[in-house]
């Protein structure tokens, strides 16, 4: 690995050293060694429910915060570590504390975003935020307060040729299984010893739709979201769990929706519940909206010379599941999906990681409320995406655009495909499915044929996350369970340009 390459490395070891640092509270025991060693903020607190960090890019990030009641916030951030080494030059970060000062708002359910800016690309971050005021009073700077705190690390530079690890997964808390026993969702503490840059939720992180029956679960998510302000509550249930909060505080994320965050199957333009169970997502997650766009999800983020990611949204703008296939059927919108084409035509970066929530091949059925295929893939009643799909397989192979991966989830088993659409035998895409993360799992599917598919692994029945670790020269795929053990591991190499 080349020397900055080590560097930025080096760099991702720091990330999760500290997580939410907060007054005492109680907790459940902890396996040994593990990341989140750190105490977690307590439920009475000032800071029920922690903080996150995401949407990182070279020279900016979102950090969110939520408070028990209405109160003005002193934030505070600075540099801990840059990830160039002295010998190889380059802007050094800015030295010392930057600070900002925010209200939470009832408005969003008393939460807050603050948007970082001008930021050292390649360099780790602290951060952390106080009470200032509360019920009109004022608490001095040297007065003992909590403190809800975390780290995270901006991306490497544009034209750094550095090796980036990252996790995905998706469903959460869904089917039944939720915050049950001491230590729930531990399956985060395992993507975190990852040590990743960063993680992609590809959704389902409520099931808004759906009950924590009580017991096994803690109480609080026993109810189906009709109302905005259930809907928050869905989400503040799940940021309740001790390991989302740490995993969150030592992770930066970047997010999109999927159908449990309103209702199974659901078309955001046909469904009612669309705007509340919007509103509710980006009050509780870190997404950087355009000004002009503020219910915009889809977006793109560079890391480094090797990859660009880019989020889909696939709920706000598709057309409805029952209506039959055909080219003027969308899940992307006209928008969406010319945004999507046009930046994959531009990328320069290695790989390019398309982001959607649902898989491209595996059938996903619908149900006596929701008829018609849920996913891209074309179904045997003649409903789903797959025209649409096919205009985004044709530009990829027109202007032969390499190194094209798709991530998924919302299937609820794992699955690594290769495709070869044009039948040269040379992969021209990739597909790789990974969840869930805690919610019932599902016996494997095969991928429908359309797009020539070859599965490399596919198998279900127990909780997973996927980790890529990727450079200009390789990427290392694996699929990992709720244990830690790697259940399936390969290594991609990029097909030059031609």
């Amino acid at each position: 690995m080349q020397g900055r390459g080590i560097a930025w490395l080096s760099l991702l070891l720091v990330i999760v050293g500290t997580s939410v640092q907060c007054t005492s509270a109680s907790r459940p025991e902890l396996p040994p060694g593990s990341p989140f060693a750190e105490e977690v903020a307590d439920p009475e607190s000032w800071f029920p429910q922690g903080a996150a960090v995401g949407d990182a890019t070279s020279t900016s990030a979102q950090i969110w915060i939520r408070t028990a009641s209405q109160v003005k916030l002193e934030v505070q951030w600075k540099a801990i570590h840059e990830a160039r080494l002295p010998h190889e030059g380059g802007q050094a970060p800015r030295a010392g504390w930057h600070r900002a000062v925010v209200e939470t708002d009832p408005g969003r359910d008393l939460t807050a975003m603050v948007g970082l800016e001008n930021l050292t690309p390649g360099t780790a971050y602290e951060y952390r935020a106080r009470v200032l005021q509360a019920d009109g009073t004022t608490i001095p700077a040297g007065k003992a307060t909590e403190v809800v705190a975390g780290r995270f690390a901006t991306a490497p530079a544009e034209d750094e040729p550095a090796e980036v690890t990252f996790v995905w997964s998706s469903d959460l808390g869904g089917q039944g299984h939720c915050r049950q026993g001491a230590a729930p969702y531990s399956i985060l503490e395992r993507m975190a010893e990852e040590r990743p840059a960063f993680a992609v939720l590809l959704g389902d992180l409520i099931y808004a739709d759906d009950l924590c029956p009580v017991p096994p679960n803690a109480p609080g998510g026993q109810f189906v979201a009709e109302r905005l302000d259930q809907f928050r509550a869905k989400h503040r249930y799940q940021r309740e769990a001790p390991a989302l909060q740490r995993f969150l505080s030592a992770v930066p994320v970047y997010v999109t929706w999927d159908d449990h965050e309103v209702r199974n199957n659901f078309s955001g333009p046909h469904e009612d519940l669309t705007p509340a169970g919007l509103r509710a997502f980006l009050d509780y997650w870190p997404v950087r909206t355009p000004l002009g766009d503020p219910r915009r999800l889809y977006r793109r983020a560079r890391y480094g010379a090797a990859l660009e990611l880019f989020v889909l949204d696939a709920r706000q703008y598709r057309s409805r599941n029952s209506d039959l296939d055909g080219m003027g059927k969308t899940m992307l919108g006209d928008e969406q999906r010319e945004w999507l084409l046009q930046a994959l035509s531009r990328s320069t970066a290695t790989w390019k990681v398309i982001a959607s929530s649902v898989p491209l091949s595996i059938p996903k059925g619908g149900t006596l409320l929701d008829p018609g295929n849920d996913s891209w893939a074309r179904g045997e009643d003649g409903t789903g995406f797959y025209e649409e799909l096919k205009l985004i397989v044709d530009l990829i192979l027109a202007r032969k655009i390499r190194n094209v991966v798709w991530l998924a989830g919302d299937v609820h088993f794992a699955q690594v495909n290769t495709y070869d659409p044009d039948k040269d035998g040379k992969t021209d895409f990739y597909e790789f499915v990974s969840g869930p993360l805690a919610a019932g799992t599902r016996n494997a599917v095969a991928p429908a044929s359309d797009l020539q598919p070859t599965t490399l692994y596919s198998d279900g029945g127990f909780a997973n996350f996927g980790v890529v670790s990727l450079s200009p020269t390789r990427l290392r795929l694996r699929i990992v369970d709720e244990g830690g053990r790697a259940r399936f591991e390969r290594t991609f190499e990029p097909r030059p340009p031609s």
